[in-house]
């Protein structure tokens, strides 16, 4: 596969992507999300999110704190942001993780079957023993808590699901009649899975990288309302849920504001992913 034809390729899914009503939302939705977390931190919109302004505590929503304050007098606007920045920059990481290494798992072992195969399949069947949420909640603990080693921890959680997606294509593709003509001519396993088998997999892991992200979403919200996620003072989406338990009936707003944004951030996860699955899937009627 040429680069010219990638880079059409690349373009052609793009633009169909935008077009469509359910990809064109979730993208604006993610991006708009995003673009605030970015200007939050940056200082240019909102208020600092771990400043306390006592006198202004439990405020209700007003033109002046869009999302009314906590009990320390904390802009929920601004946490809420902030919290959608650490917990995206998480999550991709989280993701990138499970995707490299899962799909280098199930790559090696579908290409190369025998030990590599039985040994990749026995770690993935390992992990996938576990309880995925406690799996990570294992991992978290025992590892020192800021945000990289928190998206260790749920990456390793996700390595079996890229692992498995790989495994199956590949043991086909190795097969097929344009990587049997690649080993006739001498080419190594390594260029040809590199070269041949890889690149004829990329729309599963594009898929498969849409779809984990509202999971790494939902694990590290979860991990934050136990107390596992990122230390405060950082703003995190589940300490924020966590923290609004108690003052439910009082103020309302602490618990609505950081709940809403997740199942926005994650409906938009789940509808890009189920856009792309659509796109690239040739199964798919709307793929052809």
């Amino acid at each position: 596969m040429s680069k010219s034809s990638t880079h059409s390729s690349s373009r052609s899914v793009f633009g169909r992507l935008i077009r469509s009503w359910t990809g064109g939302s979730s993208l604006f939705v993610l991006v708009l999300l995003i673009s605030l977390a970015i200007l939050v931190n940056l200082g240019v919109i909102g208020f600092d999110p771990i400043a306390q302004t006592p006198a202004d505590r439990l405020l209700a929503p007003n033109i002046t704190y869009l999302m009314g304050t906590d009990q320390f007098g904390r802009d929920i606007f601004s946490r809420v942001l902030s919290g959608v920045g650490s917990t995206a920059r998480i999550s991709v990481v989280a993701v990138l993780i499970a995707a490299v290494f899962g799909t280098l798992i199930g790559l090696v072992g579908g290409f190369y079957r025998g030990v590599a195969d039985i040994v990749g399949t026995g770690f993935t069947n390992i992990l996938f023993a576990f309880p995925p949420l406690l799996l990570a909640l294992t991992l978290a603990s025992v590892l020192d808590r800021n945000w990289f080693t928190i998206a260790m921890a749920i990456g390793v959680v996700y390595i079996p699901i890229f692992a498995r997606v790989t495994r199956g294509p590949v043991l086909s593709l190795r097969e097929i009649e344009f990587v049997r003509a690649a080993r006739s001519t001498g080419m190594s396993s390594i260029g040809i899975m590199f070269k041949h088998v890889l690149p004829n997999i990329y729309s599963i892991a594009i898929i498969q990288i849409a779809l984990s992200l509202s999971w790494a979403v939902l694990t590290e919200a979860a991990l934050s309302f136990l107390g596992l996620g990122s230390p405060p003072p950082s703003p995190s989406l589940g300490s924020m849920i966590y923290e609004a338990r108690t003052l439910v009936l009082i103020a309302p707003w602490t618990l609505y504001a950081p709940g809403v944004i997740i199942v926005v951030f994650v409906a938009a996860l789940n509808l890009l992913g189920d856009s792309l699955r659509n796109i690239l899937d040739p199964r798919s009627k709307e793929g052809q």
